[in-house]
């Protein structure tokens, strides 16, 4: 069972109130890879780099089963560059520099080994890329996702509402869905947004957790407290790839169902940001996945006496 997974594969320079660092591999795609691959290969990567990606971190990639089929090298142009500072909050970050590089040249090609893929993650990229390659892939996929943010909202709103046409599940933070919709209250912007295409809507609530809405079902997953936390980026596109990778794994789109893969989704991306960049990441295994999915079960099981 293959996912299909296009965005950013990219360097990070970061600053948290923990620490900095220079240069770090980073990139959407990659986080989602990453995550996705502990329960599903293979994970089909579609995204474009330069010449001075490391060839180690495909390497890496590779081990884990990731197919780069899809990756175009640029030979004589740099890969995607962010630099970011997060407030003591760490939910909210000034970003400092984004040179898009290679990604402004982007325009992404689904080789013939991908099509037939089931499930489709698109990350964050402008609604003309992600429109680009709904409209290659030659069988229609079981499930498309598709993550965006308040910067496409505001600079190409009418293309994004073309791609909410054309997909299942829309990933989104609380403020994005307040803009997206016009509405502040989440269960009316979920309204409003469901009505645009999607079948489902996440929205993130960060260190608060998450909110899945489908028709007039409504499921809330806790986020697991965390006593420290080292560095929050790639945590959303990790938790993407958890969600599609069990998804993916399991066959199963129920909205039942997507209420466990969201919880994988939190598990993962809580592993995330204990380290830099996807470092902790490539240490997770099955059994500390496992365990944290107990603390998760824990953390939001109760009895009660009905008065």
């Amino acid at each position: 069972m293959s996912v299909i997974t296009v965005g950013s594969m990219a360097f990070d320079a970061i600053e948290t109130p923990f620490g900095k660092v220079d240069k770090i591999v980073g990139g959407a795609a990659t986080y989602i890879a990453y995550a996705a691959s502990n329960f599903v290969t293979p994970v089909q990567q579609i995204s474009i780099v330069g010449y001075d990606f490391p060839k180690e971190e495909m390497d890496e990639l590779k081990k884990r089963g990731v197919q780069l089929d899809g990756v175009e090298i640029v030979p004589d142009k740099k890969s995607f560059f962010w630099s970011g500072k997060y407030h003591n909050d760490m939910n909210s970050r000034d970003t400092l520099i984004t040179d898009l590089n290679v990604l402004a040249d982007f325009k992404p090609v689904v080789p013939d080994s991908f099509q037939g893929a089931e499930f489709v993650m698109l990350g964050n990229l402008s609604p003309d890329v992600q429109l680009s390659v709904i409209n290659q892939l030659k069988t229609k996929p079981k499930l498309i996702v598709i993550d965006t943010m308040n910067f496409w909202m505001d600079i190409a709103l009418d293309g994004l509402k073309e791609v909410l046409k054309k997909v299942d599940v829309l990933l989104v933070n609380d403020g994005e869905a307040r803009q997206l919709s016009g509405e502040y209250s989440l269960v009316k912007a979920a309204r409003s947004i469901l009505k645009m295409g999607p079948k489902f809507l996440i929205i993130k609530k960060g260190e608060h957790g998450a909110l899945l809405f489908h028709e007039n079902h409504v499921f809330c997953a806790p986020a697991l407290p965390l006593e420290e936390v080292f560095d929050p980026t790639g945590a959303g596109d990790t938790f993407a790839g958890g969600f599609i990778g069990y998804l993916a794994k399991t066959k199963d789109i129920s909205f039942e169902n997507m209420k466990t893969a969201i919880i994988v989704g939190s598990a993962l991306a809580s592993f995330c940001v204990e380290k830099f960049g996807p470092e902790r990441l490539k240490e997770v295994t099955k059994e500390d996945i496992n365990t944290r999915l107990k603390e998760f079960v824990q953390l939001a099981n109760f009895d009660i006496d009905l008065v």
